[in-house]
């Protein structure tokens, strides 16, 4: 019997499926002002959904999962999009670092992530880590 991970399963589903399990661990609360902020500097409002932390976090898990090594700066550019600039022409606006830094942060709290030590700068999933997504996704298929 061959061993299911990430790659098997649609993103959309993996991610609404993480999202609840991180609900459950304490480390993942989300922060009382994050129910004020706007995820960028391209939004005009704060996000719709009441759970749009723990998808956000669910996403910065996937993807440390999938790049092996990322920092601040690459999600940024990851979760950026264009701004509505009225009559000048649209731009990229890079996504907002600090949602992505405290959820890096939480995730190290919970032993998920470490900070990666070597060339590439950034954080890395642990073993642990590894271990909670595929079986996160082991219990889809």
């Amino acid at each position: 019997m061959e061993k299911i991970t990430i790659f098997d399963i649609e993103a959309g589903k993996f991610i609404d499926k993480l999202a609840k399990e991180l609900k459950s661990i304490p480390e993942f609360e989300a922060p009382e002002w994050a129910k004020f902020v706007k995820t960028g500097p391209a939004k005009a409002r704060t996000p719709f959904e009441p759970d749009w932390w723990f998808k956000r976090a669910a996403s910065v898990l996937r993807q440390l999962y999938l790049k092996k090594v990322v920092g601040v700066s690459r999600l940024r550019t990851r979760y950026g999009s264009k701004k509505n600039r009225g009559m000048g022409p649209e731009r990229f606006m890079r996504g907002s670092g600090k949602i992505i830094r405290v959820i890096l942060q939480k995730s190290e709290k919970a032993g998920f992530a470490e900070k990666a030590a070597g060339k590439k700068v950034g954080r890395k999933l642990t073993k642990k880590g590894k271990d909670f997504l595929d079986s996160v996704a082991a219990s889809m298929k």
